[in-house]
């Protein structure tokens, strides 16, 4: 597989050793420094771009390898409101796609969890339900992508007013309290509490390194490779 990555920073480093360790060629690598070398020419000959850098350049770089005919699997968090305009510019141009908030297998493995656990949980309303997430000082976006995902997840299938399952509106998101910490060089801790006047139920996932979301990166852009459409972690799995 050839490789680009777009942002290289600790994770894009990461992504560069476990690309290479596996027996993949990098062929371009785009920071800050050379953005302008993300374009047609260089993107040619390239079977995936692997992107993540920041919520306000995130956009551009992923329309820019659709356009230019280049699957992209994107890990950046913060700007997903416009996530869809781009799922449809992918479809429009028959294009690759591979969208996720947390490439960790642990934390994907605590979404099913949470969504299984929410289901339960609806038949108890006298549980409130607080959501915790800590990560490192440099994290630009607050709550992180993976904290928004679980806590959209549970307001999906939970109505706390009334105990039954039923789908809130976005305004509803206040309903879920999220503690967001940003302590060190933390890489990510999310916990998911259920609290009565009896006793408490957690659930709760701590990532030690970057190694295991970057490996999950450099999986979905194996997957990706070849194929068209629209990807997430549940595809993969």
């Amino acid at each position: 597989m050839k490789a680009a990555i777009i942002g290289y920073g600790k994770m894009g480093r990461e992504i560069e050793k476990i690309l290479r360790s596996r027996g993949h060629e990098v062929a371009l690598i785009i920071d800050i420094d050379n953005a302008s070398d993300l374009n047609a020419q260089n993107l040619a000959g390239i079977d995936v771009a692997i992107e993540f850098t920041t919520p306000t350049t995130a956009y551009h770089n992923i329309r820019t390898c659709l356009e230019c005919g280049t699957a992209v699997v994107s890990g950046t968090t913060g700007w997903t409101d416009r996530l869809k305009e781009l799922q449809t510019l992918c479809e429009e141009r028959g294009g690759a796609m591979f969208y996720a908030s947390n490439y960790s297998l642990g934390v994907n493995l605590m979404f099913r969890l949470n969504r299984e656990l929410a289901r339960l949980m609806n038949r108890f309303p006298s549980y409130e339900i607080s959501m915790s997430e800590t990560h490192h000082t440099q994290k630009k976006d607050s709550p992180s992508g993976t904290a928004v995902t679980l806590a959209e997840d549970i307001i999906s299938l939970v109505d706390r007013k009334s105990g039954w399952v039923n789908t809130p509106t976005s305004d509803d998101k206040s309903l879920i309290p999220i503690e967001s910490l940003r302590i060190g060089m933390v890489p990510g801790d999310h916990s998911v509490t259920y609290s009565s006047e009896d006793d408490v139920l957690e659930i709760r996932h701590s990532i030690k390194n970057r190694r295991t979301l970057a490996e999950g990166a450099v999986v979905a852009a194996e997957f990706l490779c070849g194929k068209k459409g629209i990807y997430t972690m549940e595809d993969l799995f």
